[in-house]
């Protein structure tokens, strides 16, 4: 599993990007300023490395400097400073990638998983499952159909990877919820009603059937 530190003083955009990287499989390690970001990074080892530019006690640059005078650990940094002159002096400073704030957590989500095969050589061993003409690329969080990307939510991309990962298996309400919202969710079973009604508008096609008062099943291909 990779490890990602997360380097950002705004805790609500910490908090956020923790929850979809833990949704989407990886772990992660918070850091609120750019001491605090050497610190870790000394103490501890990671895959990738988030960057905001604007923190307290150093900036962004100066981390990434610091971090590319001792390693080529990959490198995307997420600033509100989307000028030129900025995305200049990052990628001088051998960034991987540069991500303006406001940003879509999906697309974020692929840059991760784009530069992390990239820079660990995951190139040629994608982890795909595929149904008819449907294609789930868990590695970068894309599900296809026919070539056409779907635009999944997070929870969706998980309740059909569920359902294609057990083909021919009927997935109880209580089986997805423990497996998609790891045992802690409190809330009833419409939430995976409203889920399921949303994958079969963006699939159009008649792909998932609903077993009346149980659950939801993909048949095999």
């Amino acid at each position: 599993m990779y490890r990602i530190l997360i380097v950002e003083d705004d805790s609500d955009i910490s908090e956020l990007l923790r929850a979809w990287l833990g949704e989407a499989g990886y772990q992660t390690v918070e850091a609120g300023d750019g001491l605090k970001a050497l610190e870790v990074f000394e103490a501890e080892s990671f895959d990738l490395v988030l960057l905001d530019v604007m923190l307290p006690k150093l900036d962004g640059f100066g981390v990434c400097e610091w971090i590319r005078k001792r390693s080529s650990l990959p490198v995307i940094m997420l600033t509100a400073l989307d000028g030129e002159a900025e995305q200049l002096r990052g990628y001088d400073l051998e960034v991987d990638d540069y991500v303006a704030k406001p940003f879509s957590m999906p697309v974020l989500l692929r840059k991760i998983a784009a530069v992390l095969r990239r820079c660990h050589g995951d190139g040629g061993s994608r982890n795909l499952l595929r149904y008819r003409d449907l294609t789930l690329d868990l590695d970068a969080y894309i599900a296809m159909r026919d070539g056409r990307d779907l635009q999944l939510t997070a929870r969706e991309f998980e309740c059909l990877r569920e359902l294609m990962q057990n083909q021919g298996r009927v997935m109880t309400y209580q089986m997805l919820i423990n497996r998609i919202w790891n045992y802690d969710y409190m809330g009833d079973e419409r939430v995976i009603y409203s889920h399921i009604k949303n994958l079969r508008r963006k699939l159009d096609a008649d792909y998932i059937q609903t077993v009346r008062g149980v659950g939801y099943r993909v048949d095999k291909a």
